[in-house]
């Protein structure tokens, strides 16, 4: 959901003004002072033009995980900065970092291309997944997309495939819980739409 803290967060970032913001949503340069202040509301209309200009939908995919495949990341060859960024239809918390499936044993659910959006910190204690579908990181270092399972001990998990064998007895580091799962198929047409965009606006220009 989009509001203020979020817009103040994002004017931070390199490139991004009030002024630029307004020019974005067709008003004049006060009306992104006002909102700001708590004088005006967002129209509607407006969240999707605020939330391109200030790149706010942009999610980055920080890493793969495994979905039957074994992901170590040590060893992932994966730059710093991830493997880019989806941009999403709507306005999402800063809060999260996406990973691109990789591997069959979730099938149907989950396929190999999908990308799971999750929180970036842990934010519920072990026992409230139990029966939930997360990205999860094992103390051994693997990280995986499975359902997690209660162990022999609370120290202990299973994590169970919906057509592999279990992984039995695990510690874990950590827990993505899930915000948002996209389909490949929907990633390819989000990205087709916004290279569709990006060459209208330098058309434009261009022109201009």
């Amino acid at each position: 959901m989009l509001d203020v803290a979020m817009i103040e967060r994002a004017l931070e970032k390199p490139g991004k003004t009030k002024g630029g913001l307004a020019r974005a949503m067709g008003v004049r340069p006060g009306a992104v002072s006002e909102i700001l202040g708590g004088q005006r509301l967002i129209k509607a209309a407006e969240i999707p033009l605020i939330t391109e200009y200030l790149e706010l939908n942009s999610v980055p995919i920080m890493g793969r995980v495994g979905a039957g495949s074994v992901i170590e990341p040590d060893y992932e060859q994966v730059p710093l900065e991830g493997l880019g960024e989806v941009a999403l239809p709507f306005p999402i918390s800063e809060e999260t970092v996406a990973f691109e499936v990789t591997g069959d044993s979730m099938l149907p659910k989950y396929e190999n291309g999908d990308v799971i959006v999750v929180y970036k910190e842990q934010r519920h204690p072990l026992s409230s997944f139990y029966g939930e579908e997360a990205v999860v990181r094992l103390k051994s270092g693997e990280r995986y997309l499975k359902t997690i399972e209660r162990g022999k001990s609370p120290s202990v998990v299973n994590l169970k495939s919906f057509n592999a064998k279990p992984i039995v007895g695990v510690k874990l580091d950590w827990i993505g819980e899930i915000f948002v799962t996209l389909p490949r198929g929907q990633i390819a047409r989000i990205r087709a739409k916004a290279a569709a965009k990006s060459r209208a606006r330098a058309a434009s220009k261009a022109e201009r």
